[in-house]
């Protein structure tokens, strides 16, 4: 698995080279959610997609959600964000609270943090013994290869910068009063965290990429790359989801538009 200090951050994108490939990988993508959802190709409903984003505050996570459903018709997805859990849902399994949002057959939904908050947040805040955090680890694998055995892909995204560009992406949102509200008080001291939450994502990557959901990390420094390779990432790994699943991969040539 990539380790996050060894992750080539220098990659980037012109604008040329972002607006030609962002218009190819969106149409890919519309393409094998319609053949999902069963608008296209046979008409036959195939297997529910969750794509999950993780990563460091300010690491582009909703930019890239908004390159993802931004094109797509508002009925044929939801985006599900999680915080802390409720007085209510710590009561129960901390699994429990994402079951009711998990897609069904033919289904998209795309979760901004996830369960893995238990090893990551709620382990550097102490929010959870390391009994439990230790023990989550299987806990998410078994259940993660439980619901792509039963018709889920699952595709999961770490999005990663470098603590220099938080900076001046935190030090942007300060400075602009219409962002000013993603910054608040708990990213400014979660700076002073970074190693503790890099060294928890390490461990995450390794007891918890498995054959059928494993990690794929991104290099965001530059939001125009981390974005394309997003969407890149995410039609290969539907295409090989559909082909696990048995479901036609539709052909790139079935985009070409006619003059019919």
């Amino acid at each position: 698995m990539t380790h996050l200090d060894k992750l080539d951050l220098s990659h980037r994108l012109d604008r040329e080279q972002y607006a030609k490939r962002l218009e190819d990988e969106q149409r890919r993508l519309l393409q094998l959610r319609l053949h999902l959802g069963g608008q296209m190709g046979r008409g036959e409903v195939g297997p529910g997609l969750l794509v999950l984003f993780e990563g460091s505050d300010a690491s582009g996570k909703g930019g890239a959600i908004k390159v993802i459903v931004g094109h797509l018709d508002p009925r044929h997805y939801t985006v599900v964000n999680y915080a802390g859990p409720t007085a209510r849902e710590k009561r129960h399994h901390f699994l429990w609270r994402f079951y009711r949002e998990l897609p069904g057959l033919g289904g998209m939904v795309v979760f901004d943090r996830s369960w893995y908050g238990r090893v990551l947040v709620e382990r550097v805040e102490g929010y959870a013994s390391k009994a439990e955090w230790s023990r989550a680890y299987q806990a998410i694998v078994d259940f993660e290869e439980s619901l792509v055995e039963e018709g889920v892909i699952l595709v999961k995204f770490w999005m990663h910068i470098s603590d220099e560009q938080q900076l001046a992406r935190f030090q942007a949102r300060s400075g602009d009063p219409l962002k000013r509200w993603k910054l608040t008080d708990d990213d400014w001291r979660n700076r002073e965290k970074n190693g503790l939450y890099h060294d928890a994502a390490e461990e995450m990557f390794t007891k918890t990429s498995h054959k059928l959901a494993p990690w794929d990390v991104i290099p965001a420094e530059q939001k125009r790359f981390g974005r394309i390779e997003v969407l890149q990432t995410l039609n290969r790994r539907i295409e090989e989801g559909m082909r696990r699943y048995r479901t036609e991969v539709p052909a790139l040539s079935d985009l070409d538009v006619t003059d019919d």
